[in-house]
């Protein structure tokens, strides 16, 4: 079988020099390269890769650039990886560096913390795409967090099965752009009024741009609805739904007395397509977001309530996926601590 391809290392913008004089890691890992340095002794060791959970692995390539860019001389290492998307099991050795210690000693910090923050953004978004399958989601947690990150994470969100990320960071990894739909606070900024907004954006914005609508701000879903597809007619892709956790839509306080009546809960949405669908706007999807996490997904999944896209945000970070890392072999010979022994994987691939 072809090998699989690898990012290229440029395309991460690594801040090298800072990351090869240790700025970013661990102190001992730096003291201890230099303890060696300065005693001329360069033990070739074996460092071993794995979490103890299972999930789907990421920032693999990424891992992989921090050790041919800022390794010593990549030519003394011999590495061997798994890669992005991969799903893991727990213990699996997921990456395997062999070489003089000091090489990469101080490096440790960095290739473990890129693996356990995109393997915590790849997992949950996999989760949630398992859940909604064969619906959509869209990846939107970049406000919950520093914008640093968008890169790397949208790129996991990608591998995931996202379908779409909101920002232009978040898709860079793979010559894509953000999504989005027609926000508050334009409509905000046009009064309130959600047509008008709408019909602005409609205006201004490239016709292949997928028009999609938030239809809460006055929290009558469905009122908002008819009135933006009624003026915009096949313009309009979708609505979004979008009300606070803490209201009740109008639509759906006749309707109290059974379930829970706050936020996009399945009557809500019923009661859009519903209206949608008695004036002939099969055409327009319906779209939801705020506070949706896989078990909510799965509700409403197993509930058939007639939602298009899931917008998905802050649950996407939840969760710990940590990546540890051990000197299994010393010169070729086991020498790990007790209760970590070396631990082959035959789907390890060489890395050029």
């Amino acid at each position: 079988m072809p090998r699989r391809r690898r990012l290229d290392p440029a395309i991460f913008h690594l801040p090298v020099e800072r990351m090869r004089e240790g700025y970013y890691s661990d102190k001992y890992f730096n003291r201890a390269r230099e303890t060696l340095l300065k005693d001329g002794h360069r033990p070739r060791v074996t460092m071993q890769v794995f979490a103890k959970t299972h999930a789907f692995l990421g920032g693999i390539d990424e891992a992989i650039a921090i050790l041919k860019l800022c390794a010593e001389r990549w030519d003394e290492l011999e590495v061997a990886a798994l890669y992005d998307g991969d799903e893991i099991a727990p213990w699996e050795t997921v990456l395997l560096i062999e070489g003089p210690y000091d090489a990469f000693a101080n490096l440790e910090t960095l290739y473990l913390g890129v693996l356990a923050r995109r393997t915590r953004v790849g997992t949950n978004t996999r989760r949630v795409v398992e859940a909604a399958r064969p619906k959509q989601v869209m990846f939107f947690p970049a406000r919950h967090d520093h914008w640093l990150v968008q890169t790397g994470d949208g790129y996991a969100a990608h591998i995931a099965g996202a379908i779409g990320v909101s920002t232009d960071a978040q898709a860079s990894w793979w010559g894509s752009e953000g999504v989005g739909t027609v926000p508050h606070a334009l409509i905000a900024a046009y009064g309130g009024d959600t047509v008008l907004a709408s019909r602005k954006f409609a205006e201004h914005m490239d016709p292949a741009i997928r028009l999609i609508t938030l239809v809460d701000f006055d929290n009558d879903c469905v009122g908002t609805s008819l009135q933006v597809a009624r003026a915009l007619g096949e313009r309009l892709y979708g609505v979004r739904l979008d009300t606070s956790e803490t209201l009740v839509d109008r639509s759906v306080i006749p309707e109290m007395g059974t379930f829970k009546p706050t936020g996009v809960n399945p009557q809500l949405v019923w009661n859009v397509r519903t209206a949608l669908d008695k004036e002939g706007f099969q055409h327009v999807r319906i779209v939801v977001s705020g506070g949706f996490t896989v078990e909510k997904i799965r509700q409403f999944e197993e509930q058939g309530v007639p939602v298009d896209m899931y917008g998905v945000g802050s649950s996407l970070f939840q969760g710990r996926f940590d990546f540890t890392a051990d000197v299994v072999l010393l010169e070729g010979k086991p020498r790990g601590k007790v209760g970590r022994s070396f631990r082959p994987n035959p789907r390890l691939e060489r890395v050029d």
